[in-house]
């Protein structure tokens, strides 16, 4: 089997991880595996996984742990990378325990875990000013990143820009609480393992994509 470099980004939402890695995934050739993605995609798909998946979001009920593990293998199985990027999973403890162990028995593993530090504070201004394009979903921001020509996406020309609902103060506030209380371990249990590493996810664009692309180089010559 071909070895992989297995990236895990976290940090608060709005920390910045999905626009650093669209910039790895377009570098470095790796794959995003996007939790939501792969729900989408399985549940369009008429396989055995995508009728279950379509199963339980029919009748409302969440996804289990093990639903995502499995299309997470399914995955890595049929995907042809130089490594792969997880993100939105794992979010808990037990989450982290199942994906150690999916990777331990497919001869792989999480090379590195790369914690994006951020101010809260800052969060706030930096999310409520945040818009992002519906068709390639590049992000924008009114004051540091606005768009080129307003209205019209820089990347693909899109004038489908849109806001979260949810990318004000007070439900900023909500989603750091549940960050807090359920990922923010992870923070711990991947230091313990001699996996994480740490950066100003605040900084410039540019300065925090160069420091990532030093810790991936690490990873990947170790």
């Amino acid at each position: 089997m071909t070895m992989t470099t297995n990236i895990i980004l976290l940090g608060p939402p709005g920390a910045g991880k999905g626009t650093q890695a669209r910039r790895l995934v377009e570098e470095r050739g790796l794959v995003q595996l996007s939790t939501g993605d792969m729900l989408r995609e399985a549940r369009s798909s008429n396989s055995e996984m995508g009728k279950v998946v379509a199963d339980v979001m029919d009748k409302g009920q969440l996804v289990t742990d093990e639903i995502v593990i499995g299309l997470i293998r399914e995955k890595l199985e049929t995907t042809e990378a130089p490594g792969f990027i997880f993100d939105g999973f794992p979010r808990t403890l037990a989450q982290a325990d199942a994906l150690g162990d999916l990777l331990t028995g497919m001869g792989q593993q999480i090379d590195v875990v790369i914690e994006m530090q951020v101010d809260d504070a800052a969060l706030v201004d930096r999310i409520s000013g945040r818009f992002t394009c519906g068709n390639c979903g590049e992000v924008y921001h009114d004051t540091t990143r606005p768009t080129e020509k307003p209205g019209v996406c820089d990347v693909c020309g899109s004038t489908d820009l849109k806001r979260r609902a949810d990318d004000n103060a007070e439900s900023l506030k909500t989603r750091l609480l549940e960050y807090y209380k359920k990922t923010s371990p992870l923070i711990g249990y991947y230091y313990a393992q001699g996996r994480l590493q740490s950066l100003n996810g605040l900084a410039d664009i540019e300065e925090v994509a160069g420091r990532m692309g030093q810790i991936v180089d690490a990873a990947v010559s170790a």
